[in-house]
């Protein structure tokens, strides 16, 4: 009860409990795509650069260079491209709340017809929605699910983003370089090559559970275009190399 009015204090329901995963705050996303990333566009590097030269120190500073350079690249671009889109959902929610203080009736009015367009009866779609509008912040999350398709809670962090990004990238992208540590020649190519074929079946199957999907079709696709990818660059590599040479 509140002091001055008697009147009940309104406040407003707790959120359900979450059963899925959020896959809308970015971070998931950019570390799925980062690691696939860093495997097939490292893996592709080296064998490109093996199939050119045999300088295992060459061969060490591109894969290096490689792996820095893609991590930076999906950080700042991950960066750029989810700060651009939390500043957009930021200036269309406030846009609505501008028009929840201005034209509350009208907002009330919008929010009955889109319930009702969605088959809810007149006179319930009409109470509905003014039991929504009674509260501001409810209101604004309200309009923003039902009219823009976001919770304004969750626009996502950038931050996160671009650091899960570049941290799942370089996972990715090292694990073709290790063998060159300790090996050479024939036997670094082939080392190189097993790891990066095991880690692609390793981030099919993954991705399958994440996504609900096949797991041996999922792991078979990841490993076909990390091969197909390596491969490709191995034989550009050897015939750029036999000019050179």
């Amino acid at each position: 009860m509140t002091a001055a009015s008697g009147t009940p204090k309104r406040t407003l329901p707790q959120p359900p409990e979450r059963h899925h995963r959020d896959i809308q705050g970015g971070a998931a996303r950019a570390a799925v795509l980062g690691v696939s990333d860093g495997l097939v566009t490292n893996v592709s590097l080296i064998l490109g650069v093996a199939g050119a030269s045999t300088t295992v120190g060459l061969i060490r500073v591109a894969g290096l260079a490689g792996l820095l350079a893609g991590a930076f690249s999906m950080a700042a671009g991950e960066y750029v491209s989810m700060k651009a889109q939390t500043e957009l959902l930021e200036r269309e929610l406030e846009m609505e709340r501008l028009e929840l203080r201005r034209s509350p009736e009208a907002e009330t009015a919008e929010l009955a017809q889109l319930y009702e367009s969605r088959g809810v009866d007149p006179a319930v779609a009409g109470e509905l929605a003014a039991e929504m509008m009674r509260t501001p912040e409810l209101a604004l999350q309200t309009h923003a699910r039902e009219e823009l398709g976001v919770d304004p809670g969750a626009l996502g962090n950038p931050y996160q983003a671009a650091g899960a990004s570049a941290t799942s990238f370089a996972a990715g992208a090292v694990v073709p370089l290790l063998p060159w540590f300790v090996a050479h020649g024939t036997a670094a190519i082939v080392a190189s090559l097993v790891l990066g074929a095991v880690a692609a079946v390793l981030i099919g199957v993954a991705l399958a559970r994440y996504t609900g999907r096949s797991a041996l079709r999922s792991a078979l696709r990841q490993l076909t275009v990390t091969v197909a990818a390596a491969g490709v660059t191995y034989c550009l590599g050897a015939l750029v190399g036999t000019h050179l040479n």
